[in-house]
């Protein structure tokens, strides 16, 4: 199951109350906020020093950018995405799997939830800004992530961003999640759907919308497996080189329909998996898939079928384990949104087993 709206990453889910033991671990190396981003202001011991360490400190060499200083040998991913304090969604569900994949990524948050919608702090648009000088020097970012922007100022900066990368690195590779709903219901304000339609489509490498998004993306509404492969010729012809439709239902049948082509000149390669249902309901899923694709994809460049069957006998094999360890738990599955077993999961991400293969469309 990839994303229906009972796997969607905003879905209601029920509040719990939490007792937490918050223990801090102070170094005396600095921070590393300021090792990565070094105008960003973060906690350090080093804030305490006194006046005339500060006098001494000031005549050292600034703390080199790991990122030029290290460079990683898989390339980073700034990853921009909503976060949760608790559960699985957004950054949150997709910085770690990227992790376990061999990559190092720079997560910038773009909502922040308890562990649902109904209290939230929006990051603000200034102190982005306030970062995008620092983000924009990395030579080593090689793929951009975006999932869910909650404002059309927010989502024209993340452009502003990708556009800036791209100068420095002219290969960048931007996959785009465009969480805009599911299943009838918009998330964002409807003013973003021409900005994503007009703007972010054509400046994506990679874009991983569910059917409702394909859907607003296109003006065409999917009732077939023939209506979900011409959605990806018209984004295709829009902009990117690869798209999946990370979900369709078709007559009762869960699909993922994939699509890439190597010179806009070619047609474009298709095809499509078979996706078991399971009788439960998720939140996060579509974030882990894309990252699961991201990931894969940037490893078998010109296979996107392989990339495709990883991700998605990874995905599902998360959501089995979860089912199974709540049911052990003595929970109905059917009740209630079940936050996945990501960190129970690892072995999964690294190594999925592929039992979920791909069939290519002649």
């Amino acid at each position: 199951m990839i994303r229906l709206s009972s796997l969607s990453p905003f879905a209601p889910t029920k509040v719990f109350r939490f007792n937490f033991h918050l223990s801090l671990s102070l170094s005396s190396g600095p921070s590393f906020c300021s090792t990565i981003y070094p105008s960003s202001r973060c906690f350090s011991p080093t804030n305490f020093r006194s006046s005339s360490s500060l006098k001494e400190s000031t005549q050292m060499a600034p703390p080199p950018i790991l990122s030029l200083a290290l460079p990683s040998e898989t390339g980073r991913v700034l990853s921009i995405q909503s976060h949760t304090v608790q559960g699985y969604v957004g950054n949150k569900s997709a910085v770690f799997p990227l992790q376990l994949l061999g990559y190092d990524v720079d997560p910038i948050n773009s909502v922040q939830f308890s562990n649902h919608t109904g209290k939230q702090l929006i990051t603000s648009l200034k102190q982005f800004q306030k970062l995008r000088p620092d983000i924009c020097r990395s030579s080593s970012t090689l793929v951009s992530l975006a999932g869910y922007i909650g404002s059309v100022s927010f989502l024209n900066t993340v452009l502003e961003v990708v556009n800036k990368l791209r100068t420095v690195n002219p290969k960048l590779t931007y996959v785009c999640d465009p969480v805009m709903g599911d299943e009838g219901k918009l998330y964002v304000p409807q003013e973003l759907v021409s900005v994503y339609r007009e703007k972010v489509v054509p400046v994506a490498s990679m874009l991983t919308p569910n059917q409702f998004e394909a859907e607003h993306l296109t003006g065409l509404r999917i009732a077939s497996e023939e209506d979900g492969r011409e959605a990806c010729n018209i984004l295709h012809a829009a902009g990117p080189s690869k798209v999946v439709i990370t979900s369709i239902c078709i007559d009762g049948n869960l699909l993922l329909i994939g699509s890439y082509r190597k010179e806009k000149a070619d047609p474009p390669e298709q095809f499509k998996i078979v996706i078991p249902k399971i009788p439960a309901y998720f939140t996060g899923t579509g974030d882990l898939m894309t990252a699961l694709l991201l990931g894969w994809s940037n490893r078998y460049t010109e296979n996107l079928e392989k990339a495709a069957e990883l991700a998605v006998s990874s995905l599902q094999a998360v959501l089995q384990r979860t089912v199974d360890d709540y049911q052990r738990a003595g929970f109905d599955p059917q009740t209630s949104s079940l936050e996945i077993r990501l960190i129970q999961s690892q072995d999964d991400i690294r190594n999925p087993q592929v039992k979920l293969k791909a069939e290519r469309y002649i």
